[in-house]
């Protein structure tokens, strides 16, 4: 009897062991871009890699961009959305007001970042920065187009 029991904790501790080894972690950083209030982009951890690629054209003029970033569970304080050039040239910057809960949007017009494209022909760099990330991160690359609303 003792035998069986010991093999059974034995078991169970292997089973918990891979089941938590396959398990995400809690937290984490990550970032989400909505149009109109409609996820187009989201991206965490491992995955912020890589830039993707957010597509805007002139049927976008009335649209909002909203970004929110995650911290790992932290609020972001001294929040800044910046469009640079190809050249990682400043072009535009928003500043955010401080909020008290995580993801906090942070919205501007897409008018404001269509009325860049006179300045850089067909990519721009869209970046967040914050107390917590003072150096910054690129979110995308945005591209304008003729064809398309949003793309990931």
């Amino acid at each position: 009897m003792l035998k069986i029991l010991k093999s059974n904790m034995i078991l169970l501790g292997l089973c918990m062991a891979v089941f938590s080894a396959f398990t995400p972690l809690p937290g984490g950083e990550g970032f989400e871009i909505y149009l109109n209030n409609k996820l187009v982009l989201q991206k965490y951890n491992s995955e912020m890699k890589q830039i993707p690629t957010l597509q805007l054209d002139k049927r976008n003029a009335n649209d909002q961009l909203s970004v929110k970033y995650h911290h790992c569970g932290k609020v972001g304080k001294d929040r800044v959305i910046t469009v640079k050039d190809e050249k990682n040239k400043v072009l535009r910057q928003w500043h955010f007001a401080d909020v008290s809960t995580v993801m906090g949007a942070m919205t501007c017009n897409v008018k404001e970042i269509l009325s860049l494209e006179k300045l850089n022909a067909n990519q721009l760099k869209l970046y967040y920065a914050s107390s917590e990330l003072p150096q910054g991160r690129q979110l995308v690359t945005i591209e304008f187009t003729e064809k398309s609303y949003a793309s990931r």
